[in-house]
């Protein structure tokens, strides 16, 4: 009598698991070395990124370059911005890590801020007309929070080299460079923290659309 060799059941799924290690693999690596994607936790960059958006960052973008006047950059915070540790524990810190691969969560200690000032650049905050200047000039700020004034916390700051000035685009809600008056460093961001370039919504779907960055009297 011919018999035939049952096939395990399992042999399938080894398969779907293998091919499944490699698209994470293969995803990693991109993410890792040309584009990441970034959760908006808060309004602090409205109304052009909300909260809950997901963005595309380019990690090349300034290789070669330096930030520019107006660019939007995202940056480690820490030394800076980061806030305390949550002391959350082990579990949830590890939760919280397998959100932010997968976008669904933000990250604590990554930031999206707008480049008002580079090194060389003297920022002052506010003019008689309560406008912000770079270099004695006005600046007009389009992107700016419907209602909001360029800030209300006055400031008049040198930039270094090697650093940035940076500024939310909802100055009312937005912690940033002014928040760090005072402090080592003066509010000022090293550039070497900057991690890339928002380049595009990717969601939700119906507000996928292209980031722009407008210059500011470069």
């Amino acid at each position: 009598m011919k018999t035939t060799k049952r096939q395990s059941p399992f042999r399938g799924w080894r398969f779907v698991a293998l091919g499944v290690v490699v698209a994470v693999l293969v995803i990693s690596c991109v993410r890792a070395l040309w584009v990441d994607v970034y959760y908006i936790p808060s309004a602090s960059m409205e109304p052009l990124l909300q909260e809950g958006d997901r963005i595309a960052v380019s990690k090349t973008a300034f290789q070669g370059r330096a930030p520019e006047r107006g660019d939007l950059v995202v940056f480690d915070g820490r030394g800076s911005l980061d806030p305390a540790d949550s002391g959350r524990g082990p579990v949830l810190d590890g939760l919280s890590e397998a959100g932010r691969w997968l976008g669904i969560v933000g990250q604590d200690t990554v930031y999206v801020k707008r480049v008002i000032g580079v090194a060389g650049d003297h920022v002052v905050c506010c003019t008689a007309n309560g406008r912000l200047t770079v270099n004695g000039k006005a600046v007009d700020e389009p992107y700016l929070y419907p209602g909001d004034a360029p800030s209300t916390v006055s400031f008049n700051v040198l930039v270094p080299a090697g650093r940035l000035w940076l500024m939310g685009d909802h100055r009312s809600v937005s912690v940033d460079s002014r928040s760090l008056l005072g402090a080592p460093g003066g509010g000022m961001i090293p550039v070497e923290r900057v991690l890339g370039e928002p380049v595009r919504i990717v969601w939700p779907l119906d507000r996928l659309r292209q980031i722009p960055s407008p210059a500011l009297g470069r």
